[in-house]
């Protein structure tokens, strides 16, 4: 039987803001789009069987760029003197991108890009090429067969910071990508780590880079993101040497160091709240007054940060709470990372 090869989809971020900073570092998006198009071009012609889609996330809206099993894409002319999958992606993607950007309105100019959008529907597109249903024309009856389905993976293209809004979108994204099998790979070309997508790239078995030379971006795609998650096996891949786990409240949506979980549903809060606001379960006062007195800022100095940010805050006395730090929390509970997860039991429990 023949190897039925990979399938990539590629998230490229193109929110013109960050890439109107990133073009002072040496990196502009028409250099950027060039070592691209040459790096999906060596996907497709690694393998005459690999699949390639291609999203783009733009202020307020996500979308296909382009999708190898596209029909539409076939009546299109192709120029008889260059290799005719080559000539279709490279002007398909930038037809495709020029196009949504002059669409784009001053009020959406310096907006965030809609990178979760982008993600989730490559991961609803994997889930369909992979997953075809019975009813669907030209597909073969084994193909529902989990042994010969092709190594999807994901490559997400960042130059935007985290939003704090995106936590929960994100993870919900990541447990879809572990439930498919789909692995993602990060590459953030501009601006600092994205916690976010470290988490999303070390759940889901893939690789994380942070672009340090910009003029070498196809040598970083190539040697770190060419090659399917099957043959990584064997070849020594670029990992994470530490990963932040950092999480997101859901009453502030700040990131922090230190949050309170409710027992029940497992919320994350940036201080202890006497009604969880998502599952509405009722905490005793005493375990409230307990957990405020038990908060770094009853140890901190009075040249610390005030309890309005909770991510600059000092670690507790019992369990250090530094990158990378293994020594387990008080009763107990989980530590990841450099943070430290206090859960508040509901009402009547003894703790």
């Amino acid at each position: 039987m023949l190897d039925p090869g990979s399938h990539l989809s590629v998230v490229v971020d193109l929110c013109p803001s960050q890439w109107h900073l990133s073009a002072t570092h040496a990196l502009p998006l028409n250099t950027f789009l060039a070592q691209l198009l040459a790096f999906l071009n060596a996907h497709i012609a690694s393998k005459h069987e690999n699949s390639l889609a291609v999203f783009g996330a733009f202020p307020g809206k996500s979308l296909c760029l382009y999708s190898s099993d596209d029909p539409a894409l076939e009546s299109q002319a192709i120029d008889p003197n260059s290799y005719p999958p080559f000539k279709l992606v490279d002007s398909t993607v930038v037809t495709r991108i020029m196009d949504e950007l002059d669409e784009l309105g001053e009020h959406l100019l310096s907006a965030p890009s809609s990178l979760v959008g982008a993600l989730t529907k490559a991961l609803c597109y994997v889930n369909r090429i992979t997953l075809p249903s019975s009813s669907t024309p030209n597909k073969r009856a084994d193909a529902l067969d989990p042994a010969i389905l092709p190594d999807p993976r994901i490559l997400v293209l960042s130059v935007s910071p985290d939003l704090s809004t995106s936590y929960i979108p994100i993870m919900n994204a990541i447990f879809s990508a572990q439930k498919l099998k789909v692995t993602i790979d990060v590459c953030q070309l501009y601006g600092p780590d994205s916690v976010f997508l470290q988490q999303a790239a070390h759940l889901t078995g893939g690789s994380y880079i942070f672009l340090e030379r910009r003029d070498a971006l196809l040598q970083y795609l190539i040697m770190a993101f060419l090659s399917p998650p099957s043959i990584r096996k064997v070849l020594s891949v670029p990992t994470q040497d530490k990963i932040d786990f950092r999480a997101a409240c859901f009453c502030h949506k700040n990131i922090v160091d230190i949050g309170f979980v409710c027992s029940v549903c497992l919320s994350i809060f940036c201080q202890p709240v006497p009604v969880c606001s998502t599952c509405r379960t009722k905490f005793p006062m005493k375990t409230l007054q307990r957990l405020n007195a038990s908060r770094p800022m009853a140890n901190s100095t009075p040249s610390r940060p005030s309890s309005t940010t909770p991510q600059t805050r000092p670690a507790p006395t019992p369990g250090p709470t530094t990158n990378g730090s293994s020594v387990p929390s008080p009763r107990g509970l989980p530590n990841s990372g450099n943070g430290v997860v206090r859960v508040a039991p509901p009402n009547g429990t003894r703790v």
